[in-house]
């Protein structure tokens, strides 16, 4: 039977280093861009089940209350840590006597505190985020390496042969022309990705520092801001009419 010069196993074993590089390299890029994206969708739908669960956190009767309804959507959401990180602070402001901390009026310090724990919580969700955008930028330039180096093989296949004889051209053609489309399936998906998880970090945001907004004023004033609820939590206001 008549080897098939298209077949990906001849294509492989007529490859040399710098091909099997290639195709390793595009591989190793695709499962991390995967495993990110996989990743990240979960986060994103946890995230979507803790801003639901807001609501029930000013409902309750008690802050302890609350962070119990919070903490059904999970203990480990960026919305708990908020709302502990406000609540210990309130509870250490007392005890801060003759550090440095103390030196910081009881509202300042419950801002720093909320604000440090927002910046961890952002540096979290955009974790990962870098080599998306990474493998979205090289992976089609790193088929196209590969696609170049199919393509002198194939010259070289004619010089020694003395004819452009297509057998003697098709695998490396055919190589070529797999690493350029392995460059675009590499890339795209992560493109598409890091835009998504982009835009959906900058509406949770959004929703997390007007959240912890109304932790300061609950904590240093004594009631949340009066104000429409769309206006301070527009993501939980489209989950609730189920636009988002």
């Amino acid at each position: 039977m008549q080897e098939n010069s298209f077949g990906f196993a001849h294509l492989w074993a007529s490859g040399d280093a710098i091909s099997h590089s290639v195709a390793v390299l595009l591989l190793v890029m695709s499962l991390a861009s995967w495993y990110l994206i996989l990743s990240k969708t979960w986060d994103w739908w946890r995230l979507r089940r803790a801003a639901r669960c807001v609501g029930a956190f000013w409902a309750a009767e008690s802050v302890a209350a609350g962070l119990e309804k919070l903490r059904e959507a999970g203990a480990d959401s960026p919305y708990v840590q908020l709302a502990m990180q406000a609540h210990c602070c309130n509870s250490d402001i007392e005890a801060a006597s003759g550090r440095l901390l103390s030196r910081f009026d009881p509202a300042e310090q419950m801002e720093r505190a909320l604000r440090q724990q927002l910046q961890t919580t952002q540096a979290a969700m955009e974790n990962g985020l870098t080599l998306l955008a990474t493998t979205g930028a090289t992976a089609p330039f790193v088929g196209l390496f590969g696609t170049v180096w199919g393509i002198y093989h194939a010259l070289v296949a004619i010089g020694i042969s003395g004819q452009a004889a297509l057998e003697k051209v098709a695998g490396p053609v055919g190589e070529a022309l797999i690493m350029t489309a392995a460059g675009l399936a590499v890339a795209l998906p992560a493109v598409f990705a890091y835009n998504a998880f982009t835009r959906a970090n900058r509406v949770i945001m959004a929703d997390l520092d007007a959240f912890a907004h109304d932790l300061h004023a609950f904590f240093t004033v004594g009631k949340p801001f009066a104000a429409n609820s769309a206006q301070i939590h527009p993501l939980r206001a489209r989950l609730a009419s189920g636009e988002a």
